[in-house]
């Protein structure tokens, strides 16, 4: 893999753009073999063994041989997919100077993973115009007492299924629930973009606040936006802290929702990361994030949906991202509560991509355990965003909760 890295870096013109502000000597570690890996403006222009004469290194990115090996195939298992992921596991570690590494952590996690086999590329087709049967509209509103300016998007017709997006990114991750007629046909979807999210701003005097999400925020805002859109007893599908709120909405206000399902739903994920990179003047806020977030998606994903996905990370407004993991991974802790969750009056599912390595399967399992009456499916081959990262594959998995839910 190291014989071939330099030729397949330096060929990819992309990767080579992506990282043109990059230069450092990297140490690549793999199990006792080190290699001195020289980039500049992006390219790879050495890779030398480390030796006490060619010892200069910037960061280190060390991790065992089995580690690197499964790394590196076409398919990885679980937990090894990713760096961070690998980090997590206890199998891969990072050293030196930790700042340039993480400024360009997207860049080097596309270099480190361009021995794996290639997606052939898309074919190119002829102009098509599709309009898309979904409108889009602002309304402005009461939230925690505060005036606020909330976009929100909808499709189709029938039980009201309303969604809640990931931390630091918005609703165009449902983009293609609100597109799927077999859905809309008898499910009227509504997706909004929470306060400072996506096209909904923050409210009058935010450059004054410090952004953190609360539980009591959260619940608050999901209800007073479903009883503004006259909503009645809607089903609520989050995903991440959608999918840990959701329990909340279950356990709260059981007759105000006729079903929930959880996606990437635990009732707590320990942090297993320095979120203060998410927001710092010396790093591009929107790259590290969507660098964090590359690994969570599956590795066998569309890589259109891919990027999509972290595009729309990449766009998150400073520091957003790291506020909604306030409520995360600290704030929203429900564990000692889940025994309160009465699925007889709201009934709870539970769909968790096998491949997220944030609210691993175990998570979910040990919750759904705790619940009584919850369900609960793992999705093969899936990550932390699968309603955006692979909605085909998804749509697998949803159609028959969703078939459940109207038969009731």
């Amino acid at each position: 893999m190291i014989e071939h890295l330099q030729h397949l870096v330096n060929n990819d013109p992309a990767l080579v753009r992506r990282g043109r502000w990059t230069n450092a000597n990297m140490l690549l570690e793999i199990g006792e073999h080190g290699y001195i890996v020289e980039i500049r403006a992006g390219r790879i222009e050495a890779i030398r063994p480390v030796t006490l004469l060619v010892s200069g290194w910037d960061f280190a990115i060390r991790g065992t041989i089995d580690a690197w090996a499964e790394f590196w195939k076409p398919m990885p298992k679980t937990c090894h997919h990713d760096l961070i992921a690998l980090i997590r596991e206890g199998k891969m570690r990072f050293e030196g100077n930790l700042d340039l590494l993480m400024a360009n952590l997207l860049y080097l996690k596309l270099v480190l993973e361009t021995p794996r086999q290639l997606e052939a590329p898309v074919a190119s087709h002829g102009m098509t115009v599709t309009i898309e049967a979904i409108t889009g509209r602002y309304m402005n509103l009461d939230i925690h007492g505060r005036p606020h300016r909330l976009y929100w998007e909808e499709a189709g017709t029938g039980i009201p299924l309303i969604c809640l997006h990931t931390a630091g990114s918005d609703g165009r991750q449902f983009r293609a629930l609100l597109n799927d007629r077999q859905i809309t046909s008898r499910f009227r979807v509504v997706v909004f973009d929470m306060p400072w999210h996506g096209k909904s701003s923050p409210p009058e005097g935010w450059e004054r606040d410090e952004y953190k999400l609360t539980t009591d925020a959260y619940v608050d805002l999901i209800v007073t936006v479903a009883q503004a859109l006259q909503l009645d007893r809607p089903v609520a599908i989050g995903c991440s802290i959608g999918g840990r709120v959701v329990l909340e909405l279950a356990r709260l206000h059981p007759d105000l929702f006729r079903a929930v399902i959880g996606l990437q739903s635990s009732a707590f994920v320990q942090r297993y990361f320095d979120i203060s990179y998410l927001h710092k003047p010396n790093i591009h806020g929107g790259e590290v994030c969507a660098a964090y977030c590359y690994g969570l998606v599956g590795p066998g994903a569309p890589q259109k949906h891919r990027w999509e996905t972290l595009w729309h990370y990449m766009q998150g407004g400073p520091g957003v991202f790291m506020g909604d993991l306030h409520f995360y991974s600290i704030d929203g802790d429900v564990s000692d509560r889940l025994a309160e969750i009465d699925t007889s009056r709201c009934p709870l599912f539970m769909l968790t991509g096998e491949y997220d390595y944030s609210c691993t399967p175990e998570a979910s399992r040990d919750t759904a355990a705790k619940i009584p009456g919850a369900e609960l499916t793992i999705m093969p081959g899936l990550g932390h965003f699968p309603m955006s990262e692979d909605p085909a594959r998804f749509r697998e998995y949803l159609l028959p909760v969703l078939e459940k839910i109207a038969a009731r």
